[in-house]
């Protein structure tokens, strides 16, 4: 599906049921490929790391993840339908996973994370495959001997998808790099999902997210961790509202 300019990248104009069928069809035609939800923090790291928006403006599926990011849309005239987080990307591919039949593997978390989410996925979700979970130690990504693991051990469950929760830009530059290396189909990069799915951090009521205030609500709960990606990088959208709005 053609995409369309945002700012300094491309992204697909989809909403959610859109894009659940776009992923469900990659898995049906057997086609690997990978997706990547972006949203303002996203986009303030690829305009200083190349390496990381050629892997995003790649991607298979580029999304729009954040309030902040459909008003510039609407603010350039060209907006997009709706905000598709991983964090509600990843449930509904686990109601349809758990309809028509289709297996995940879940990676990322800390140590006992993962498997947490799996259990209470299958407590909810009666009947979902869910063929392996792994908490990767850190610093895993600098180790060929830990990374070749991970790929045979995906591999070896052949999962349709493959949650991927490493934060960003871990979680897109690994995809990049592997996922023609094991056998998985679709590749999600998911960031702080497994949490959720645990129940380690609480999601933000419905109607805190329609008013674009999941940030605030994120913070409060991590305000140490969130303090400079919110208030002191992020920020610097605004330079890039007027930096692209001729390109836009």
């Amino acid at each position: 599906m053609e995409k369309q300019v945002l700012l300094n990248t491309y992204v697909n104009n989809v909403d959610m049921d859109e894009t659940v069928d776009m992923i469900e069809r990659f898995i049906t035609q057997k086609k690997k490929a990978y997706v990547v939800p972006v949203n303002v923090d996203v986009v303030m790291r690829i305009e200083q790391d190349r390496y990381l928006k050629k892997i995003v403006d790649d991607a298979d599926i580029t999304l729009v993840d954040g309030k902040p990011l459909i008003w510039i849309s609407n603010l350039y005239k060209r907006p997009i339908k709706a905000k598709v987080s991983g964090s509600d990307l990843v449930p509904s591919l686990c109601k349809l996973s758990m309809q028509k039949g289709y297996s995940l593997f879940i990676i990322g978390g800390k140590q006992g994370v993962a498997e947490k989410a799996k259990i209470n996925l299958e407590k909810g979700l009666p009947g979902i495959r869910i063929n392996g979970t792994y908490a990767p130690p850190l610093g895993f990504e600098e180790d060929p001997d830990e990374i070749k693991k991970i790929n045979d051990m995906i591999s070896e469950s052949h999962p349709d998808l493959l949650i991927v929760c490493f934060g960003c830009p871990k979680q897109e530059k690994w995809i990049y790099e592997n996922h023609q290396k094991y056998d998985a189909y679709v590749s999600i990069c998911a960031g702080a999902t497994v949490d959720f799915l645990a129940g380690d951090i609480k999601r933000a009521p419905s109607w805190v997210s329609m008013y674009g205030l999941e940030w605030l609500y994120r913070f409060l709960q991590e305000p140490r961790r969130l303090f400079k990606r919110y208030f002191i990088d992020d920020i610097k959208i605004l330079r890039l509202i007027w930096k692209y709005k001729d390109r836009c």
